[in-house]
C-alpha cells in the first residue's frame, strides 16, 4: 500500500511507466485501516476507485484529515472477497501488505484491512473485472501467489504486475447497465506526460 499517491489536478492517479488504467468507478465508500494520524487508525471517505493493471487507487472525494488517497497494489492484495449481505449495501473486502521502502523493516509496517462499499448503483461490472484482473496478475507471477493469502513475497516489486495482460479482459468486459463503472477503452490522457518508476516518493519524472 502506500497513502497519498501522486495525483494529477483532475484527480487521475499519475501513471506508472507500463500502467494501464482498466476502469474508474464513482460512488464508493472506502473504508481502511492503521492509518496514522487518523481518528483511532481508521479512516471512512466517499469517493473514486480507479483499476489498472498494477493497483487500484482510492481517492477521495474530500480529504479526511491528510488522507486523501490510497493505493493498493495488485500483488499485494490478500483475502479479497466480495460480500452480499442482506440489510447493507455490496462491497469488496481484504487485506493489503504494506510497500515497505528500500532499507526498512518490515516488522515497522502493518497490513492493513479494507472494504470497498458500492454505495450507488450495481456492481456486476466492476466485481468480476476486479476478481478477474487480480487472478490473472497472479497468474502472471506465480511466485507471488504461492504465498499464503495473509501474506506477501518478501521485497517484491509491485510493479511486476505490468506485464498482465488485459486489453482481452477489457473487450470482453461485461457491462451492467446499473454499474456506473467507467471502463477505459483508451488510456485517459491528460497532457504532462509525468510517469512514476518505482513506488517510493520524489520518483515521478518526464517519460518520453
Amino acid at each position: 500500500m502506500a497513502l497519498n499517491p501522486q495525483l494529477f489536478a483532475n484527480g487521475m492517479p499519475v501513471p506508472f511507466v507500463g500502467e494501464m488504467f482498466v476502469l474508474a468507478r464513482d460512488g464508493v465508500e472506502f473504508e481502511i485501516d492503521k492509518i496514522v494520524g487518523a481518528n483511532g487508525g481508521n479512516v471512512k471517505a466517499k469517493g473514486t476507485i480507479y483499476l489498472s493493471n498494477i493497483r487500484m487507487v482510492f481517492v477521495a472525494k474530500k480529504p479526511v484529515g491528510s488522507f486523501f488517497a490510497f493505493d493498493l497494489p495488485l500483488l499485494f492484495v490478500r483475502g479479497e472477497k466480495f460480500n452480499q449481505p442482506i440489510f447493507h449495501c455490496n462491497n469488496i473486502s481484504g487485506y493489503v501488505e504494506p510497500v515497505v521502502p528500500e532499507g526498512e523493516h518490515r516488522a515497522l509496517y502493518s497490513t492493513h484491512s479494507f472494504k470497498i462499499l458500492f454505495k450507488e448503483g450495481g456492481c456486476g461490472t466492476f466485481v468480476p473485472l476486479f476478481l478477474n484482473l487480480i487472478a490473472t496478475v497472479r497468474q502472471y507471477n506465480q511466485h507471488a501467489a504461492a504465498y499464503p493469502a495473509h501474506e506477501a513475497a518478501p521485497r517484491m516489486d509491485p510493479l511486476q504486475a505490468a506485464q498482465t495482460p488485459v486489453d482481452e479482459m477489457m473487450r470482453h468486459a461485461y457491462v451492467d447497465p446499473n454499474d456506473p463503472t467507467k471502463i477505459f477503452l483508451q488510456q485517459p490522457t491528460p497532457e504532462s506526460q509525468l510517469r512514476r518508476r518505482t513506488y517510493h516518493p520524489q520518483s515521478a519524472e518526464n517519460s518520453y
